[in-house]
């Protein structure tokens, strides 16, 4: 019996939105089906914790961005944001990829340092996941979710920061636990 898709959010301000979509990645693999994921901000100059395991497990795994705002001009964002949504909009119609997520697709939407819209319209991303394949599980994560994708959502997770290290301990990321 074919299942519906679903469209699962992960937002908030506490740690741990990744971390969900690798955790629904992994059952999604236990179960034989095809995952692909795509991270809108980290950068393929770099590498990162998941992106070595995901690989090691034979999922897809791109980076599409140049990372975080604050790194790179606003030039280099926005040409990035171009590649990255006319990758994803094909992504979107794939009929054989059973789980795509879209990591920090939301902090990409949430940019108000440059304009974005012209180069990730906001209408035409939640026109591409209304459209896609009927059982297409989409994973959308990071912070500042836009309305409109939480409307569209059948499952939203707000995570909250109640203690991190980062602001309690000044402690900076640690390799193994953010990247």
């Amino acid at each position: 019996m074919p299942q519906q898709g679903m469209l699962l959010v992960y937002t908030g301000e506490g740690k741990g939105k990744t971390t969900a979509s690798l955790g629904v990645t992994l059952r999604a693999i236990g179960r034989g089906m095809k995952v692909k994921y795509y991270q809108f901000i980290k950068s393929p100059e770099r590498t990162y914790g998941e992106q070595i395991a995901l690989r090691k497990l034979g999922v897809e795994t791109v980076q599409l961005g140049v990372g975080f705002t604050w790194t790179k001009t606003p030039e280099e964002h926005r040409e990035a944001l171009t590649n990255a949504w006319k990758t994803v909009r094909e992504e979107l119609k794939d009929t054989t990829t059973d789980v795509l997520v879209l990591d920090e697709l939301n902090n990409a939407l949430a940019i108000t340092k440059f304009p974005i819209d012209d180069v990730l319209p906001l209408a035409e991303v939640l026109e591409a996941i209304q459209q896609r394949p009927k059982t297409m599980h989409v994973v959308i994560t990071g912070r500042s979710a836009h309305p409109s994708i939480l409307a569209l959502a059948d499952l939203v997770s707000t995570i909250d920061a109640t203690k991190h290290y980062y602001a309690e301990q000044d402690v900076k990321a640690m390799k193994g636990l953010e990247f």
